[in-house]
């Protein structure tokens, strides 16, 4: 009889072991995939959807299945090494979507591995349905033309686009080298994307310019307005050959500098400081 109690307070002591110690491990799931939600949601969801389709970048549902964690965990971390090195998957990635580099993300493991815990468990989003602008206004592309060349200055104060970026488009000076040619944005991202980028920048160097900064609504959809415009005209605008133009100009600011040299410098003394004194001396001998 005392042997048969000691078996039932036993067994009844495993049961509730393991009862709490799975409750502790659901508990530790859910806190992981909690940290990983807000971190999907300030990380990811600006470039990505769970079910809801193709945004900037892939829709990440089953991603865990389809890669290692391992993998996962690099690419977050490393993606621009990855693809430089030559990695399969990266690389067939970055072709995939437009040649956009995924910048790398400075996560630990254990924060990746809470977001891939929350992509695993989260409901799948809606579907992403694309966005037509439609045909912009007139207004909407001034303005948009406007902001990224810097004649109309951003309301919260942030730089302007063409300090990194380069427009293919008549009306727009030359912009900056720093990144990517944005003439054919529409085109690989597509309305969603643009205004997406825009409106929440995945980039670091982005996020730097405008932290504290953001573009309006009306800015946004002012220069996705006039990037989709650029865009759809780029046949119509030729490249811009600063080459000849800066040779040419070098040419014609040569011959001006010349003349204005040779037209100040005729009117010089042309013989010896001296030359009358000895003249008018050797003349009274």
């Amino acid at each position: 009889m005392r042997q048969s109690c000691s078996d039932v307070i036993l067994v009844t002591a495993v049961f509730v072991l393991g009862s709490v110690s799975g409750l502790a491990a659901q508990d530790q799931t859910e806190r992981v995939a909690g940290s990983g939600q807000e971190l999907f949601q300030t990380r990811c969801a600006v470039c990505h959807t769970i079910g809801g389709g193709r945004l900037v970048g892939p829709d990440l549902e089953g991603v865990d299945e389809r890669r290692s964690e391992e993998w996962i965990i690099a690419f977050v971390q490393h993606s621009q090494q990855m693809v430089a090195a030559g990695d399969p998957d990266a690389v067939a990635i970055f072709e995939q979507y437009s040649q956009i580099m995924m910048p790398d993300q400075a996560l630990y493991d254990e924060e990746i591995r809470g977001i891939i815990e929350y992509i695993r468990t989260a409901e799948p989003t809606a579907p992403v349905q694309p966005v037509a602008l439609g045909e912009p206004t007139e207004e909407q592309i001034l303005l948009g033309q406007q902001l990224f060349q810097g004649r109309a200055r951003f309301a919260n104060g942030g730089p302007t686009c063409n300090s990194c970026h380069e427009v293919t488009h008549e009306a727009v000076l030359g912009g900056g080298l720093l990144a990517r040619d944005l003439t054919a944005v529409h085109s690989r991202l597509g309305a969603p994307g643009v205004k997406a980028i825009l409106g929440s920048p995945p980039f670091p160097l982005m996020q730097r310019a405008y932290q504290d900064k953001p573009l309006t609504d009306e800015e946004v959809i002012a220069l996705a307005g006039f990037l989709q415009q650029a865009d759809a005209e780029q046949a119509l605008h030729q490249p811009r050959d600063y080459g000849r133009n800066l040779l040419f100009a070098g040419v014609v600011g040569t011959v001006i500098l010349l003349g204005l040299y040779a037209s100040f410098w005729s009117g010089r003394l042309k013989g010896s400081v001296n030359q009358s004194i000895y003249d008018r001396q050797v003349k009274s001998t």
